[in-house]
C-alpha cells in the first residue's frame, strides 16, 4: 500500500494543458499513478496509508521561485514560512552577483558587509563553507524548500580582481573562470551577475562573455540584473541579449521590468526585442514578480565610482564632505548609475529595514517623509541613514508601472520569481504574498492569465530552464513537490501596511512527499535539499 492519495483534485499538472480530475497516488517522495476520473468511471480507486480530499482544490506542481533571496535565511529561520505557505517547493539562490561562496575569508567578510540588508550580516549564522559544493552540502542537512544554487559573479570578481574599477589581467580572468567551472561542477545551475553593484558592475562585456562560455560547455544558464531598468532599459537588455548570443549560453532575465517614469508603457517594446531574438534562435526566459515597487539596498543607488574598494572605502567617501557632496550631485542631478541613470527622487524611496535599531523611526516612511519632519534636504536624511547604518538599510523604490507588469507577464518566455528580501521590519510583501498574488490578483480577479497559463509559468517553464528531469509537472515517476490551493480564495495575505502575513487558500504543501504545509499550518518537516545542475 502506498503512502499517500490525494483524492478527486482538480490536476493542473504545469504544462499549460487543461486540467482534469484525477486520484494522485505518492509514495517514497514520488508520483507512482494518476488514476483520471477514477470515481466517475467506476474504476476501482486506489489506496494509500493515508488519504487527502481535495474536493474543491487545484493539485499543482509545487512553485519554483526563479529570483530569491533566502542564502541565509533557510539556514535562519527552519520554518521559512514566507515561501513554504506560497507553496514555494524550490528556490534558486545565488543571486544578483553576490552572495556567500565561492569566497575566502577576506572576500566573505567584505560580501557580508555589502549586502546586509538583503540577509542581515549572518553572525548568528556558523559560515563554515567557503566553495559551492560546501554550502550545497549545508542545506543538505535539511532545510524548508529546496534551494539551487548560481555561482554569484560579482563574488567571483571580487575572490579574483577584488572590488577595483578595473579590466581584469588574462591570470585573474582565468582564475575567474575556474571559479566559475568549480562552482557549475559543484552543482551551480548556472550564473548571476549584478550590474548595477560593485564590484560585479566593473566588469567589461568581453569578461562576462569569457565567464558565460565557461557556463555554456556545462549546461547553465547566465542569469544578469543588467545594467539598467531606467535610462537606457532597451539598451541594457539588447547587451545581454547580444553577449548571450556570442558566448552561446542561455540567458534568463532576472526581475525583466521596465521602471522609471522614462519607461512608462515601453513593456512592448523590450517583448518585441525579445521576440526577434527567439526568432533568430536564441535560448531566452524571465522573470518578474507581480507588484509595481521594487526594493533593494539604499546604498545601491550610489554611483559606481563611490563603490569602488567595498564597503569601508564607500564609508569614508560618504564622511568627507567635498566627496559626499560629488555623490549627492551625482544622485540627484546627474543620476546615478547605481539609481538606473535616472536622478534619485526621494518622494519613491522608502526605507523598509534599518540594522541599527535607533533609526527604526525611519522604516514605513519615504526619504523626503522623514526630510521635511526634520526640515532638512532629503541627501542629508539618506546620508545619516548610509552611514549610521553602516550601508544596511533597505528600501523600497516605487518607480514601477501595472500596464508594464501585466504586458511583460503574459509574454511566452515568462516565470515568477520574488525577488523576496525577508529582511527588515518591512519588507517588501512580494517575499510573502507573489505566488498567491499571481493566482488571485492576476488570474482569478483581472484574468489577465488562465489558471493553467499561470501555474505553467510558476512551475514547468522554470524546471524546464533549470533542466530539472523530474521536477515541474504532475506526472508519474516525477518527484512530488506539490500544492494544493483553493482557486477561488487563493491569496496573500502580505500587504505594503503588514508585509509578513502569510496567504489564504493553500491548505497543502508538500516536499518531496512530505506535508510542509498541511491544514494551512507548517508542519516540523524539513524535506528541502540541494537541488544541483544535470550534467550535459
Amino acid at each position: 500500500m502506498e503512502e499517500l492519495v490525494i483524492r478527486d483534485a482538480d490536476v493542473v499538472d504545469g504544462s499549460g494543458a487543461d486540467s482534469y480530475r484525477a486520484d494522485v497516488v505518492i509514495d517514497r517522495g514520488r508520483i507512482v499513478s494518476i488514476v483520471k476520473e477514477a470515481a466517475a468511471a467506476g474504476c476501482q480507486r486506489p489506496r494509500a496509508m493515508r488519504e487527502v480530499d481535495a474536493e474543491g482544490l487545484v493539485l499543482s506542481p509545487g512553485f519554483i521561485d526563479m529570483h530569491a533571496h533566502s542564502d541565509l535565511a533557510l539556514l535562519r529561520d527552519p520554518d521559512h514560512s514566507a515561501k513554504a505557505a506560497q507553496g514555494v517547493t524550490l528556490e534558486v539562490l545565488g543571486q544578483d552577483g553576490l552572495s556567500y561562496a565561492p569566497a575566502d575569508d577576506r572576500t566573505l567578510e567584505e560580501v557580508r558587509r555589502a549586502i546586509t540588508g538583503w540577509n542581515g550580516y549572518g553572525d548568528d549564522i556558523d559560515i563554515d563553507w567557503r566553495t559551492v559544493g560546501e554550502y550545497l552540502d549545508r542545506l543538505d542537512r535539511g532545510i524548508a524548500v529546496n534551494a539551487a544554487y548560481l555561482v554569484p559573479q560579482g563574488t567571483v570578481r571580487a575572490l579574483a580582481v577584488g572590488w577595483e574599477d578595473r579590466a581584469a589581467t588574462p591570470a585573474e580572468l582565468d582564475r575567474m573562470r575556474r571559479l566559475v567551472a568549480e562552482g557549475l561542477e559543484q552543482g551551480a545551475v548556472g550564473l548571476s551577475s549584478g550590474l548595477t553593484y560593485a564590484p560585479g558592475m566593473y566588469a567589461a562585456d568581453a569578461e562576462l562573455t569569457g565567464l558565460c562560455r565557461v557556463v555554456a560547455e556545462y549546461g547553465g544558464y547566465y542569469c544578469p540584473h543588467h545594467r539598467s531598468y531606467g535610462a537606457g532599459a532597451l539598451e541594457a537588455y539588447a547587451e545581454m541579449v547580444a553577449l548571450a548570443r556570442e558566448a552561446g549560453c542561455p540567458l534568463h532575465l532576472a526581475h525583466a521590468t521596465m521602471n522609471f517614469g522614462v519607461n512608462e508603457g515601453r513593456a512592448p517594446e523590450l517583448l518585441a526585442l525579445l521576440d526577434r531574438a527567439l526568432e533568430a534562435g536564441a535560448d531566452i526566459t524571465l522573470d518578474t514578480y507581480p507588484y509595481t515597487p521594487g526594493s533593494t539596498t539604499l546604498a545601491a543607488l550610489l554611483p559606481s565610482w563611490a563603490s569602488e574598494g567595498g564597503p569601508e572605502e564607500i564609508l569614508a567617501r560618504l564622511t568627507d564632505p567635498a566627496t559626499a557632496e560629488r555623490i549627492r550631485h551625482d544622485l540627484e542631478v546627474t543620476g546615478s548609475d547605481g539609481c538606473h541613470g535616472v536622478p534619485v527622487e526621494w518622494e519613491t524611496i522608502e526605507i523598509a529595514g534599518v540594522t541599527d535599531a535607533a533609526l527604526g523611526g525611519f522604516v514605513g516612511r519615504t526619504v523626503r517623509e522623514s526630510a521635511d519632519l526634520r526640515g532638512e534636504p532629503p541627501w542629508r536624511t539618506a546620508h545619516r541613514l548610509l552611514v549610521e547604518d553602516r550601508l544596511g538599510t533597505t528600501i523600497l523604490q516605487h518607480v514601477g508601472h501595472e500596464e508594464n507588469v501585466r504586458t511583460i507577464m503574459r509574454h511566452r518566455t515568462h516565470t515568477g520569481g520574488s525577488d523576496g528580501i525577508l529582511q527588515g521590519a518591512k519588507p517588501h510583501p512580494r517575499a510573502y504574498g507573489t505566488f498567491p498574488r499571481y493566482l488571485g490578483r492576476y488570474v482569478r480577479e483581472l484574468g489577465v492569465l488562465t489558471l493553467e497559463e499561470c501555474v505553467a509559468h510558476l512551475t514547468g517553464r522554470p524546471a524546464a530552464r533549470l533542466r530539472l528531469p523530474d521536477r515541474g509537472l504532475v506526472r508519474e515517476g516525477y518527484r512530488a513537490d506539490l500544492v494544493l490551493f483553493d482557486p477561488e480564495t487563493v491569496a496573500p495575505g502580505a500587504t505594503f501596511a503588514e508585509p509578513r502575513r502569510l496567504p489564504a487558500g493553500i491548505p497543502h504543501v508538500l516536499v518531496d512527499g512530505r506535508f510542509v504545509i498541511e491544514d494551512g499550518k507548517r508542519t516540523d518537516v524539513l524535506a528541502g535539499r540541494a537541488v544541483r545542475r544535470t550534467p550535459v
